[in-house]
């Protein structure tokens, strides 16, 4: 199974406010022994939310909105893309993480649809087209 693991920004992320030192050595050590278990496939910090756009779709009609967007506690800081066997054992990496924030911070954690999910709308011509993508994408 695999997990998107986003840890939710914060007052300080939003300021953009760089980790310390000490915080970037234990990251460092978490990633590496995620790594060497082979449930890490992503990781990534984010901006702060004044340097992104959101795009709104309204039928036809696209509109660009600019950061930076209110509701900071709604907001994305980082992610990891963790595979493994079930979400208790995600759960169970997420807690060993160092707190990701100088101050109280929260990490969600969602699971990432399979192509089973679909069911039978997701027909062998679309797994194809899919399976295809996906090679493209590994070849990069």
């Amino acid at each position: 199974m695999r997990f998107m693991v986003l840890v939710k920004a914060t007052a300080e992320s939003e300021a953009g406010e760089m980790p310390s030192e000490e915080l970037l050595t234990a990251m460092g050590r978490y990633n590496e022994e995620l790594i060497a278990a082979g449930v890490m496939q992503a990781g990534e910090g984010l901006h702060p939310s004044a340097k992104g756009v959101r795009v709104r779709f309204a039928g036809e009609q696209r509109s660009v909105i600019d950061g930076p967007f209110a509701e900071t506690k709604e907001l994305v800081a980082g992610y990891w893309i963790f595979e493994v066997a079930s979400l208790a054992e995600c759960v169970e990496w997420v807690k060993r993480c160092p707190n990701p924030m100088p101050s109280e911070s929260e990490i969600e954690i969602r699971q990432i649809y399979s192509a089973e999910d679909f069911g039978e709308e997701f027909t062998p011509q679309l797994r194809a087209q899919e399976e295809r993508l996906r090679e493209k994408l590994s070849e990069k």
